[in-house]
């Protein structure tokens, strides 16, 4: 049975609704503005919407994280300069505030790597991606993914010694 247009655009609704908001933080995390973390998703969605037809039935989250990941570094590319800053901005109605001065940390180090180094970050341990996805995901090999996590968790150490026992866990994925 063939689904009709209207089902096609349900379907793609409930697809978004079930995952915009783990969605919505990993292009944060990417990016590190919440304006341009809104834009990036926006747009992957868009992109996503028009092939909805055709990824639907096999991975469409995994379809639109590769669209938002490669539309970040198309955007680093064009950008090609740094905007550093130095205090991070408190985030209104943060969950565990016990937590918040590491996330403090943890946000403005992780703003400090190259865009490559934060991709692979982010899709290794907050996105729960394999090596191997996260190495097709970013259109890269396995060798560079285990590289570019080596070398990233070695300068977040660098520039957040305070956080050693987190990062530290990323030593034991």
């Amino acid at each position: 049975m063939n689904a009709t247009p209207s089902d096609e655009q349900a379907e793609f609704v409930a697809f978004v609704q079930a995952r915009q908001h783990r969605l919505l933080r990993s292009a944060y995390l990417m990016c590190g503005d919440h304006h341009r973390a809104e834009d990036l998703l926006q747009d992957a969605l868009v992109k996503l919407a028009l092939r909805w037809r055709q990824v639907r039935h096999g991975e469409p989250e995994a379809y639109l994280r590769t669209i938002m990941y490669r539309d970040a570094v198309s955007w680093w590319r064009r950008r090609r300069r740094e905007t550093l800053i130095d205090v991070v901005p408190q985030a209104a109605g943060c969950d565990g505030a016990e937590a918040v001065p590491d996330r403090m940390v943890f946000a403005a180090a992780l703003a400090r790597l190259a865009p490559r180094q934060r991709a692979v970050l982010v899709l290794r341990f907050f996105d729960d991606l394999t090596e191997a996805r996260t190495a097709e995901v970013l259109g890269v090999s396995v060798g560079t993914v285990k590289s570019q996590t080596s070398v990233a968790l070695r300068r977040l150490r660098a520039l957040a010694p305070e956080l050693g026992e987190l990062l530290a866990a990323g030593r034991e994925r």
